[in-house]
């Protein structure tokens, strides 16, 4: 071995790195290029058994035989009767309204594809899940739980001001960015949960928060202090959206949305403004979570606020009733530590 063999120059480094990128991006546009083909197949099977089917009037036991016979040739992997009768389903379902396999659908994984077909009844909304998996990179169960909570209804339907605090086409991307509602079934909840343990149990689930907030927010810290005029001021959670390229302010509220709340979000936007966000950043954006709200409230609310802000209500896990009626309270919990370090100290 020389003695210049394992010395690596101070730009190696960086280079290594660019090739480790080139071939990672190698690899997934030859995954991609192979699955297109694949789903591409199987439509083209699918269309094939529907068109025999309807020019020769063949029943269903047609697919169980060419099962048989790809089986037996040594082409049955992946051509089972079940996936046959799946391809044969996929081809029906979007050729109603595709000549050809959608750009979008043709990046999903069959086994993203077969759940989609399983779940979602028309092809508007199917397309609208096929574009969010890309976009979004869900697996399988992320796809799943997306479909079991409607994501499709709640993705951009917050109450907002954007239009008139942001300019196009990032009040858009705002709007496109917010849900309402939210579901934070991670989170168990009853009837006294306080605001700071909603958010101690959001952090706690930080992962299932941010995969229900979406693509783009990363979580920056709970309780965030802001010093203004020599006091300390909380955000109750910041975040930094990548895409939006901006602090979003999230505010949590355990009852009703009350007006006063947007006067309070609007000071804590400027104030995030002026003190940690930079000349780069776009405006910082407020987000309101509350448990209930009322649309004509958040709309006299937002009017005349020069500030983005948006409100959405949430959802959290109930404690079933009978059980929760013999949960002991705040109070009760309270009395009895008093009572018990009384008898200790006596």
């Amino acid at each position: 071995m020389s003695k210049n063999s394992l010395i690596k120059p101070l730009d190696y480094q960086p280079f290594l790195s660019e090739i480790k990128q080139r071939i990672t991006a190698s690899r997934l546009k030859a995954q991609r290029v192979a699955n297109n083909i694949l789903i591409e197949l199987y439509w083209d099977i699918g269309k094939s058994i529907v068109e025999k089917q309807n020019s020769s009037n063949w029943g269903s036991a047609v697919v169980s035989q060419l099962a048989q016979d790809l089986k037996n040739s040594g082409n049955g992997k992946g051509f089972s009767r079940t996936n046959l009768f799946a391809m044969k389903q996929f081809y029906l379902f979007w050729s109603q309204d595709f000549e050809k396999v959608p750009q979008a659908v043709g990046q999903l994984p069959w086994g993203h594809l077969r759940l989609l077909l399983s779940k979602v009844k028309d092809v508007k909304t199917a397309l609208f899940y096929a574009k969010a998996v890309i976009e979004n990179g869900w697996s399988r169960d992320v796809m799943n739980l997306q479909i079991e909570n409607d994501y499709h209804l709640r993705i951009g339907t917050a109450s907002n001001n954007f239009e008139n605090t942001l300019p196009a086409p990032q009040s858009d991307l705002a709007k496109q960015s917010l849900k309402d509602p939210y579901y934070f079934d991670f989170i168990e909840a009853g009837a006294l949960l306080r605001e700071r343990e909603v958010e101690l149990q959001l952090v706690e689930h930080i992962s299932s928060f941010l995969l229900e907030l979406g693509k783009g927010f990363a979580f920056i810290g709970r309780q965030y202090p802001l010093t203004i005029n020599g006091r300390e001021r909380f955000l109750d959670l910041l975040f930094y959206h990548t895409r939006l390229k901006c602090y979003v302010v999230v505010e949590l509220k355990v009852g009703q949305f009350e007006p006063e709340y947007a006067g309070k979000m609007n000071y804590y936007l400027s104030a995030v403004d002026d003190l940690i966000a930079s000349e780069d950043d776009n405006p910082t954006i407020g987000m309101i979570l509350c448990k209930e709200k009322d649309k004509l409230d958040v709309e006299y609310a937002l009017r005349d606020m020069n500030k983005p802000i948006g409100v959405s209500s949430y959802f959290v896990k109930s404690i079933p009733e009978n059980l929760s009626s013999q949960l002991p309270t705040i109070e009760q919990l309270e009395n009895e530590f008093i009572n018990e370090t009384n008898k200790n100290n006596s």
